[in-house]
């Protein structure tokens, strides 16, 4: 090329490419179309949102508003939240039923997800059958596993309509989530680190113990809250198992149990202001146990994985 010709060239070239219309409308529109995605993604939000917050706030005021010394130490007698009734029988009666399910579901789940991530082998065949059988299971419709638990445990055992019959039915829901989280969770721990506590002389228990579980902890903690948040939420299941009853709890066999998740379930369609009442308060409560939870696990959690 001539440098005449170069000399033209490099005139008829804009001296900044910013400065150029075709990019500059070109740049334009592209903040045009990233503002209005922007939007949209925020309006969806908003749109999933809102119901849920709306219902949640819905709850807490109608709760808080409803709180009193008699409806949580009364029971709900005559079963149609009419008059002095109140909810001290299904709070009880949620709490060992809760109570009694963890202490079941959570050692076996964990120590089942330890086995699974820290001695059986990638291509270990039980292990994959137990991981494809807890995924199914997690699956599985509630109902079912209360119409399961009527049949097994109500029925073919013998226990009646009682706490332990309960408890176990949604222990039995509650298994798969503790189990895949723990075996997930250790899992995603580096490799280097075994080797490093390995290299150090450690053995594989003490790693397991004070490194492993401590890095993995905020992943099992996750599936076991997540767990017990499912298992409160759990109404289909207890009504095969622990009917209900208007009393305090007196036996772990051959006795009825009161639960909030009924009262939700029922009072919420009665004809009667006292009887709705209780209903409002009674998921309120539900929530406000969920979120205790999750409090008292994340302040646990944090002191338990300082190496």
């Amino acid at each position: 090329m001539m440098p005449e010709e170069t000399e033209t060239v490099q005139q008829t070239r804009a001296p900044f490419p910013w400065r150029d219309k075709r990019i500059a409308r070109n740049n334009r529109i592209r903040k045009l179309k990233w503002r209005i995605i922007a939007f949209l993604a925020v309006l969806s939000v908003i749109v999933v949102l809102y119901p849920l917050l709306d219902m949640l706030y819905l709850f807490a005021y109608k709760g808080l508003t409803l709180i009193s010394l008699a409806r949580l130490t009364q029971t709900t007698t005559g079963g149609t939240g009419v008059g002095n009734a109140g909810l001290a029988n299904a709070i009880a009666g949620s709490a060992l039923i809760i109570g009694m399910s963890s202490l079941f579901a959570v050692p076996l789940g964990v120590l089942s997800g330890i086995y699974l991530a820290e001695f059986a082998g990638e291509r270990d065949r039980y292990a994959g059958m137990v991981r494809f059988v807890s995924d199914v299971l997690a699956g599985v419709p509630s109902i079912i596993l209360g119409y399961a638990g009527f049949f097994v445990f109500v029925l073919y055992f013998g226990w009646g309509f009682s706490a332990v019959a309960a408890s176990l039915t949604l222990a039995i829901l509650m298994l798969p989530y503790i189990l895949r989280t723990t075996d997930v969770a250790l899992r995603k721990v580096p490799d280097s680190i075994r080797e490093g506590a390995y290299a150090l002389g450690s053995s594989k228990t003490d790693m397991i113990n004070r490194l492993n579980l401590r890095i993995a902890l905020p992943g099992i903690v996750t599936g076991i809250l997540l767990s017990i948040s499912i298992s409160v939420g759990e109404t289909a299941p207890l009504l095969y198992t622990a009917s209900f009853s208007n009393y305090l709890p007196s036996a772990l066999f051959h006795s009825p149990v009161g639960y909030l998740t009924y009262v939700v379930w029922t009072y919420s369609q009665l004809p009667f202001a006292q009887a709705n009442d209780l209903a409002y308060l009674a998921a309120f409560l539900l929530m406000l146990i969920v979120v205790l939870i999750n409090l008292v696990a994340r302040v646990g959690m944090r002191r338990f994985m300082k190496i």
